[in-house]
């Protein structure tokens, strides 16, 4: 982008819309995997109640918590060219 203080040209817009557009893909395909994969891990297959038990809820929450702990941690080294310890 132009460091001065011109509006944007209509090809840096483009750009910019084009990259928010692939965070936003890459946000919902995240949050897609994040409730696929917890799901499946904590709920049971054969509903008995219409609500999460506590134990469902607990699991749930573990592994969210770990998910997007994970996926900054993998962010992070991938952001700063370090190789994985």
């Amino acid at each position: 982008m132009a460091a001065n203080n011109n509006p944007p040209s209509s090809l840096e817009k483009e750009q910019i819309f084009g990259m928010a557009e692939k965070e936003m893909e890459y946000r919902v395909e995240l949050f897609n995997k994040l409730t696929h994969t917890c799901f499946n891990k904590c709920v049971e297959k054969r509903y008995k109640e219409s609500e999460l038990n506590m134990g469902e809820n607990s699991c749930i929450d573990r592994c969210v918590s770990k998910y997007w702990h994970v996926t900054n941690l993998i962010g992070q080294l991938l952001g700063s060219g370090r190789p994985p310890m």
